[in-house]
């Protein structure tokens, strides 16, 4: 029988049963869509309330201050899009080189229209995370926005977020973080940690479907922001059409536009649920990353992530050396039924609910023979 050595939580996360409930999820929304009476709308609308509650109950979010969005990047731009001119004209906007690339490829491109300058924080020379105390050293009253990752994707590294946001604030800063890397492994609450506004997918370790992501807000900030990427549901009453009467909803509504994507969310509901009711992902995982951790030093292998599990996400990277050709380091493993990846010479190792110590040490039984 298979029995896969799974580590890509954080590309894409899985659970045992994940592929029969999400095509129960996906079949009951053929049904329901495919229905011959005018159902379809309530029925779907009201999958994806569950969607955004079980959000909403996850990172304790205030009700009204979370709704859905394709991804990290579009969700970035509404809130770019509807910030008031003086949030950020002649400002800067802060972001670390470990960042998701494609936010700052999003920053960079939107600089010159808004009128702000993007100060990327640099990696020092021989390291593999950007330091906290970097960023707050690059942090003044310019800084108009700082868009904090939770946690890397090359790294794994998992910045202090209670330090910078309290810097953020004495700045006068608008603080926002992106969850991808972290959440779903990794506690989080806005009771805690109070960015102004949040941004995420559901893909990773909640183990969600693509098109499934999140944009939550401050509620005392949602009131002054007014997305340009608007559209029928940005409204309070989506099926009011009156061409003279646009006017936003009062809440984290507005930060939608046309015909929301029902389906992602759907899909993705199976996982949360599944996810809410475990209680022992965490440990399962640092029990198997310190195993990968023992090994990597045994192995002689350099590592690329922070030793300290409370710097350290849910993933280990390790430096393949340079004399490795680290695509065919991952053909070769897969090969062999064992699932990693690598950016550049960094391998990207990230167990989660389908991953066992037996697949640690066949990992690297195998890699043995490879490095």
């Amino acid at each position: 029988m298979s029995d896969p050595a799974y580590f890509l939580y954080h590309s894409i996360g899985l659970y045992p049963e994940k592929a029969a409930d999400m095509a129960a999820a996906l079949t009951s929304f053929s049904v329901d869509w495919a229905a011959q009476d005018d159902a379809q709308w309530p029925k779907v609308l009201g999958a994806r309330a569950e969607f955004l509650a079980l959000w909403r109950d996850l990172i304790e979010a205030p009700e009204g201050s979370l709704t859905s969005a394709e991804n990290v990047t579009t969700a970035l731009f509404s809130v770019l899009g509807g910030l008031p001119t003086e949030r950020l004209q002649g400002k800067k906007v802060l972001i670390a080189a470990d960042c998701f690339p494609s936010l700052h490829f999003l920053l960079n491109g939107m600089s010159e229209r808004f009128g702000y300058k993007l100060e990327t924080v640099p990696i020092r020379q021989g390291e593999f995370w950007v330091r906290d105390e970097d960023m707050l050293a690059a942090w003044d009253e310019d800084v108009g926005l700082a868009l904090l990752t939770f946690v890397t994707s090359t790294s794994s590294y998992r910045c202090d977020l209670e330090a910078l946001i309290a810097h953020g604030s004495k700045m006068g800063s608008l603080v926002g973080v992106d969850l991808t890397q972290g959440i779903g492994i990794i506690p989080f609450s806005l009771d805690t940690m109070p960015a102004d506004f949040v941004i995420s997918t559901s893909l990773k370790w909640l183990c969600g479907t693509p098109g499934a992501g999140i944009i939550q807000m401050r509620p005392d900030l949602i009131g002054e922001v007014k997305p340009e990427l608007r559209g029928w549901f940005s409204q309070d009453n989506p099926f009011s059409w009156d061409l003279d009467a646009f006017e936003y909803a009062p809440d984290a509504r507005r930060f939608e536009h046309g015909t929301p994507s029902v389906l992602a969310c759907v899909g993705s509901v199976p996982a949360l649920k599944w996810h809410a009711d475990q209680n022992g992902i965490l440990a399962h995982n640092r029990m198997l990353t310190e195993a990968v951790i023992d090994a990597a030093d045994m192995s002689g292998m350099t590592l690329a992530t922070p030793r300290d599990p409370d710097r350290r996400g849910g993933s280990v990277m390790v430096q393949l050396p340079e004399s490795v050709n680290p695509t065919g380091t991952v053909d070769i493993l897969r090969a062999q039924n064992i699932h990693v990846d690598a950016r550049g010479q960094i391998m990207r190792l990230s167990p989660g609910a389908v991953t066992t110590m037996k697949h640690v040490e066949q990992l690297f039984e195998a890699l043995k023979n490879l490095c």
